[in-house]
């Protein structure tokens, strides 16, 4: 079963060019594997952003929290600071304060 994260930030929709380049260079690399990462989706709205990230199973954050001290996972980070903010700037330690909950899923039937 797949599971997914959602972060939840605030960008200028100006920027959204360049965000999709950064993570375009990043997913070409063997990261996304590393984190266990199937899918990812950007969205913004109104000066929000929304990262949706796609697992194979429960293990992205755990896989994630791993990646951290990563090279690239950390130039990433770094070089998304000019144009990603925190939602909640107050709170924000790790993309886990970001986290958006789940509180309802829906699934067709196949």
């Amino acid at each position: 079963m797949k599971h997914s994260n959602l972060i939840v930030a605030r960008m200028d929709g100006k920027s959204s060019h360049e965000v999709a380049e950064l993570f375009a260079d990043f997913d070409r690399t063997d990261m996304p594997h590393r984190m266990g990462t199937l899918r990812r989706r950007l969205f913004m709205y109104k000066g929000l952003y929304f990262h949706l990230q796609d697992f194979a199973d429960d293990t992205g954050e755990q896989r994630i929290e791993e990646s951290r001290q990563d090279p690239r996972f950390i130039g990433i980070s770094n070089e998304l600071k000019p144009y990603i903010q925190p939602y909640d700037p107050a709170t924000w330690r790790t993309p886990a304060d970001a986290m958006a909950t789940r509180f309802y899923d829906w699934t067709a039937s196949e």
